[in-house]
């Protein structure tokens, strides 16, 4: 008897066990992941019922009254599109045609060679994000040389989980002189010096996110003429083309350089912020695949096999890209009128980030601060690199209600001619 008890007893406990592990869940391991910084600044803003708060966080364009701004020319794309009862069927693999061609026109120029020869292999991609995406999986799959990309200290949060997440080992490069608040330059040279010859390095187009940071025409070409060198290859990312100066040509001078210096780039383009087209998804994916000194016969033929394994890849991502951005956007830039609005009113944009920059360097001065501000006018684009420390930003936050990341970065499309002599006073008490 005894030994049937303790039989029955062994029985009865595995049973239990065996239950227990059905019963729990397949996810139970799972641990909870780090909020976003950014999201995490915004929420802590709207629980935040002072009337003064001012969010510095939000990487999107803000009107001078700090509310989201659709262009005009985005509203009668719009509306032109309604009234031609465009039907809902799916876009190709590689996206709109046209697309794609206005798109790779935009950043190389109208009377580019690269388009007109056919060497370039140019996908509509989502956004700039998906874009980059698409490229990281490309040169994982196919880049010759050292499996390895080098972003720039510091680079835009996302670009080191999109390579990863690729596949590719992510380095880095000296970029951002926090004594200066600008751009290290001897630093750059010296580590590009070093790179192992074919790698990749990813190089911002203009607006440096989220540093503000841009090297001059002249540093652009020694950096080009040592990366040509040391043949690396220069994946591009331009995620503010028109929207950093108000001019798409000037914005665009450096992809442009490169490839009439006879590089081979990759370059991810995005609408996001040049047309405000945040939540439409419109970016385009470029693969430069020959010189201009190639037959154009050679230039084609590679760019059509090169295009058949981006499609390749992209068809287990995500099938095929949204439409609506793309209609959008290729109706604005294949439309002279629309065009002509779209360029004066992504000037205008610039121009107001320009100003507040200007307005919050002289209300800096006029509070009395003995602190060189020079950079907030030097910088270019959204971002701003304050050289504010963390205390600083905790202060701010704590003391004056004003929200922005922890390295003292601030979106200058969050200040406003109403908040600007305020948030310049709160700077200059927490940084005197």
């Amino acid at each position: 008897m005894a030994l049937r008890s303790i039989f029955l007893y062994v029985i009865n406990k595995s049973n239990v066990s065996s239950i227990c592990q059905r019963s729990s869940s397949f996810w139970s391991h799972v641990e909870m992941g780090p909020p976003d910084a950014i999201l995490g600044i915004t929420e802590a803003y709207k629980r935040d019922t002072n009337p003064k708060k001012v969010n510095l966080g939000v990487g999107a364009y803000r009107d001078d009254n700090g509310k989201p701004y659709v262009l005009s020319c985005v509203r009668k794309a719009d509306q032109r599109l309604i009234e031609k009862q465009f039907d809902k069927e799916y876009l190709p693999i590689s996206g709109t045609a046209e697309f794609c061609e206005r798109s790779i026109k935009l950043a190389l120029g109208d009377d580019s060679q690269i388009v007109a020869n056919g060497s370039n292999a140019t996908v509509q991609g989502i956004s700039g994000t998906g874009s980059l995406r698409i490229g990281a999986a490309f040169l994982n799959s196919f880049f010759p040389g050292n499996k390895v990309v080098y972003l720039p200290i510091p680079s835009w949060g996302n670009h080191t989980p999109i390579f990863k997440h690729a596949g590719l080992e992510v380095k880095s490069y000296k970029f951002y002189d926090p004594k200066t608040c600008g751009f290290d330059f001897a630093g750059a040279m010296d580590d590009i010096a070093k790179i192992p010859e074919r790698s990749i390095i990813l190089l911002h187009a203009c607006a440096h996110n989220p540093t503000g940071v841009d090297p001059n025409p002249q540093q652009w070409a020694e950096m080009s003429a040592l990366i040509k060198k040391k043949n690396l290859f220069p994946y591009m990312d331009m995620a503010y083309q028109g929207f950093a100066s108000g001019d798409i040509n000037k914005d665009a001078a450096a992809v442009r350089m490169f490839i009439n210096e006879g590089h081979e780039i990759a370059l991810a383009q995005s609408y996001a912020k040049n047309m405000g087209l945040y939540g439409e998804r419109a970016g385009a994916f470029t693969i430069v695949t020959k010189s201009k000194d190639e037959a154009a016969k050679n230039r084609e033929r590679e760019a059509a096999k090169v295009l058949s394994q981006i499609k390749i890849l992209i068809r287990p991502m995500y099938s095929n890209p949204p439409l609506h951005g793309a209609r959008i956007v290729n109706e604005i830039l294949g439309d002279k009128e629309l065009k002509v609005e779209w360029l004066k009113e992504v000037k205008g944009m610039a121009d107001r980030i320009i100003s507040v920059r200007t307005k919050l360097r002289d209300n800096l001065k006029k509070e009395g601060s003995s602190r060189n501000w020079q950079h907030i006018t030097d910088q270019i684009g959204m971002f701003c690199f304050t050289g504010m420390s963390p205390q600083h930003v905790d202060r701010l936050t704590k003391e004056f209600h004003i929200y922005l990341t922890k390295d003292g970065r601030i979106s200058m499309a969050g200040v406003t001619s109403k908040n600007v002599e305020y948030l310049a006073h709160a700077m200059h008490q927490v940084t005197k």
